[in-house]
């Protein structure tokens, strides 16, 4: 776990260029029902961030998100019509997170209850780098301009994958635990935590943009790889499971 805080230290730019908590720019309105995996995650009934459930029982969002007493609309589409809100039983937030620096950025939540119903959405099986060019979606109820609204309406956007390297000059950083994407479309305040959608898979957590930009971002929009917390999540997710056998 050493490693985690040692990757602190090569990432000074971000507290000062980087935003997070951050909806859908240059987006379309979502298809209802067409992304039964997402969640908002609320606080004193209100949107605060996304989330997107990866199991029956846990749902993946933003490490810096975290706040106790939070309740999940699960399944949600118009988060001002829905109701059946969920308490958080545990909070398994990574290790390794490093709240200054924005390294390490995921977090899973334990569901107070079972979701029976429930669509969970595939993350990755093995660690594996996402290729450049590849085309991508990201969705939320965030600010659909950088000083806009949030939307009660779920939201969605393409954006394109970009470099890894070219995501890291930009930063100033060495992380090689993100997935970077660039325009047309992104995210905006209100979206951290939501998913990177790639072939109908996970593959990133939403977690930090360039500062006060939302709308012409000079830097790409950056994303916790989740295929590189495999070990991690599975240690989470198969550890309640042989509990409840």
């Amino acid at each position: 776990m050493a490693f985690f805080f040692l990757l602190g230290a090569l990432l000074p730019h971000v507290t000062l260029t980087a935003y997070v908590n951050v909806g859908i720019v240059n987006g379309t309105k979502a298809k209802l029902h067409s992304r039964p995996y997402m969640v908002s995650v609320q606080s004193c009934g209100q949107h605060k961030c996304g989330g997107f459930l990866v199991s029956k029982q846990f749902v993946m969002t933003a490490a810096h998100c975290f706040k106790k007493g939070q309740k999940l609309m699960v399944g949600a589409h118009d988060i001002k019509n829905s109701s059946g809100l969920i308490s958080v039983k545990f909070y398994h937030i990574n290790p390794g997170y490093d709240s200054i620096n924005l390294l390490n950025d995921i977090m899973i939540l334990q569901l107070n209850e079972t979701m029976k119903n429930a669509k969970p959405i595939s993350i990755p099986n093995k660690d594996q780098e996402i290729k450049a060019k590849s085309k991508c979606s990201v969705a939320g109820w965030g600010r659909t301009t950088t000083n806009g609204c949030p939307t009660d309406r779920l939201m969605e956007a393409n954006v394109t994958v970009i470099d890894i390297k070219a995501c890291q000059n930009k930063w100033e950083e060495k992380s090689s635990k993100i997935v970077c994407a660039l325009h047309p479309g992104g995210f905006c305040q209100g979206d951290s935590g939501g998913p990177l959608v790639c072939n109908g898979t996970a593959v990133g957590v939403v977690s930090f943009n360039e500062k006060n930009n939302c709308d012409k971002p000079t830097k790409p929009n950056v994303y916790t790889k989740i295929s590189s917390f495999l070990p991690w999540i599975k240690a989470i997710l198969e550890g309640v499971k042989q509990e409840l056998d």
